[in-house]
């Protein structure tokens, strides 16, 4: 058997450190990157259909109405095929404390039961917030394991905490 990455990460302007920088990659690609070259597992990317703006507040607005409706917005692709796989890497950004509507879209698409979901997110200041207990609700008979939440300024120099973390 063997492991799939699955992330969601937002490139454009974001929240780092106290200030709005453009990223050309998103803190949490970053993070799913240095997972793939650590474990050799597959890397499926996240994405809407209809991608948040690059502008961080117009992001972080049609994030948060997104939650407020508990929207499932259509993804560009599905993992139809997980048959093959026993581990699911599952990355994702904090978004308004818990993970990106997208992800849950993802999630309910997925047959995850049996499964095991390694969990790791980026933040800048609330960690997992609640979404591992989402997670829990949404994936019951999968085997729910918290990886580390990385502060997204800080994923670049996390190579040795994300390694401990695999070998731990």
């Amino acid at each position: 058997m063997s492991a799939i990455i699955a992330f969601f990460s937002r490139a454009g302007e974001n929240y780092v450190n106290g200030e709005i920088k453009k990223l050309s990659i998103g803190n949490t690609e970053l993070m799913a990157n240095i997972l793939h070259e650590a474990t050799g597992a597959e890397l499926f990317k996240i994405e809407p259909q209809n991608p948040y703006s690059p502008d961080y507040s117009e992001c972080i607005n049609q994030a948060k109405s997104d939650q407020l409706r508990n929207a499932r917005p259509k993804l560009v692709r599905y993992l139809t095929n997980l048959e093959k796989y026993d581990t699911l890497y599952l990355g994702f950004p904090n978004y308004w404390g818990t993970m990106p509507m997208p992800v849950f879209t993802f999630l309910e698409q997925c047959q995850l039961s049996g499964k095991r979901i390694r969990l790791f997110c980026t933040h800048e200041g609330n960690g997992f917030g609640h979404s591992v207990n989402d997670i829990r609700q949404l994936c019951p008979k999968a085997v729910i394991e918290i990886g580390p939440a990385v502060y997204g300024a800080r994923v670049a120099g996390a190579k040795k905490e994300i390694e401990n973390w695999l070998n731990g």
